[in-house]
């Protein structure tokens, strides 16, 4: 994730210290290091992973982006309450920062809460990722009773754009409800949303929602090349319009900040936004530039394989939640810190690589390829999404198809 508004406006988040901070008295986050294998190491073992799990693939609503493609209906083979929290105290064990309970629609599970309230009381950090359709007044305050950390309820277009999206006439509405009976509650809820050519055009609507319903964090997703997300469905933005939709961003951002309004806007997903925005600020802000330069080198870019973690509802493990083709092991079968950590599997030795700073800049001639492979600023990207790259090029070491930086902005620096 990268915080706009941290970045532009030096504003202060509750995800600074996952994005940009200390993971241990010994090493900073990604810290640079030269120098052999046992330093290589320290270097990722001390990076704990935020962990997405997709707890059920089953949902209530038929998204035309869905990365786990959804539908509404019994999937066999779904992890039993008691195996979940048997690896929720493996994931405690291991010492996860935050556990992100996500689908599906994962409040469609009975045992949302019972789970919750065990990691809570574990020392685990707990988010929900919803479509909100399904907070009533009375969920939204057990979810407030049981601790959950934060809940982002997904809204991808205002009235009828969310619910063709969505695929249910009045989604748009009870996710609204949603907002509200959270806000109601006292419980922390912002808004998630995917860009692409259906909704960009909406964000001015999407910026005036979030004044009215006083919405304090919104997250601009771009999309991910996984299940009904696939380019193939010509869904996705254009460079140019992407490079638009940030600027936008951007814009409405600091208009937020200097009126004095508390809003977190960060996007995600796609790391050429990192060098955009300090190429924007280098231009506009010199000094604010290289403040900014240096949190991006604390964040490092994509971190598939080293600070985020997948769990699909059959317990399989993977770099990433869209990046589903590649499975590194089961719950059922290994402790989660174990099968994470486990670099024998050829992938996960070189994702694991990217933990220095600038771990693929003096490595990329053996593993990235095309413009990331001569890209300068891996360093803030770190190769952006490979999934991307394997949904287009069929290698995953290919160049991510989504990065909108021209040929000047990446070789110059």
């Amino acid at each position: 994730m990268i915080s706009i508004t941290k970045l532009f406006c030096g504003a202060e988040s509750s995800g600074d210290s996952l994005r940009y901070g200390v993971q241990s008295d010994k090493m900073p986050a990604r810290q640079s290091h030269s120098g052999g294998t046992e330093r290589f190491l320290q270097s990722f073992k001390d990076k704990k992973p935020i962990v997405v799990w997709n707890m059920t693939r089953r949902c209530n609503l038929h998204c035309i982006h869905c990365y786990s493609d959804s539908d509404d209906k019994i999937y066999k083979g779904e992890l039993t309450t008691e195996q979940s929290r048997k690896f929720i105290e493996d994931l405690s064990e291991f010492k996860i920062p935050v556990l992100l309970f996500s689908g599906g629609e994962p409040l469609i599970r009975k045992d949302l809460f019972e789970l919750g309230e065990y990691a809570k009381k574990l020392g685990i950090r707990i988010v929900i990722s919803t479509n909100g359709t399904l907070i009533n007044a009375d969920n939204a305050k057990t979810i407030r009773e049981v601790g959950f950390d934060y809940v982002g309820i997904s809204l991808d277009g205002i009235g009828s754009v969310n619910d063709k999206f969505r695929g249910k006439q009045g989604a748009f509405e009870k996710a609204m409800a949603g907002f509200r009976n959270c806000a109601a509650v006292g419980q922390k809820v912002g808004l998630r949303l995917t860009l692409t050519k259906h909704n960009y055009r909406e964000l001015p609507a999407i910026f005036d929602f979030i004044e009215k319903e006083k919405v304090d964090r919104a997250c601009f997703y771009h999309l991910v090349y996984a299940g009904r997300g696939s380019v193939m469905s010509g869904d996705d933005l254009t460079k140019e319009e992407s490079r638009k939709a940030i600027d936008y961003i951007i814009e409405r951002t600091i208009d937020f900040h200097k009126r004095g309004l508390n809003k977190d806007i960060l996007t995600v997903d796609n790391h050429a936004d990192a060098v955009y925005i300090y190429l924007k600020l280098k231009k506009e802000n010199p000094k604010r530039a290289e403040e900014a330069l240096k949190l991006l080198i604390a964040n490092g870019g994509n971190s598939s394989g080293i600070s985020i973690a997948n769990i699909d509802n059959l317990g399989n493990i993977h770099p990433d939640q869209f990046w589903q083709t590649h499975t590194f092991g089961n719950i059922r079968e290994r402790k989660f810190g174990e099968i994470w950590m486990d670099t024998t599997d050829p992938v996960m030795a070189k994702l694991k690589m990217r933990a220095q700073n600038g771990g693929w800049v003096s490595l990329r001639s053996n593993f990235l390829k095309g413009r990331c492979g001569k890209c300068k600023w891996l360093d803030i990207c770190n190769g952006n999404f490979r999934i991307r790259a394997e949904a287009i090029h069929s290698d995953i070491w290919a160049e991510d198809p989504a990065c909108y930086l021209t040929e000047e902005e990446i070789t110059s620096r």
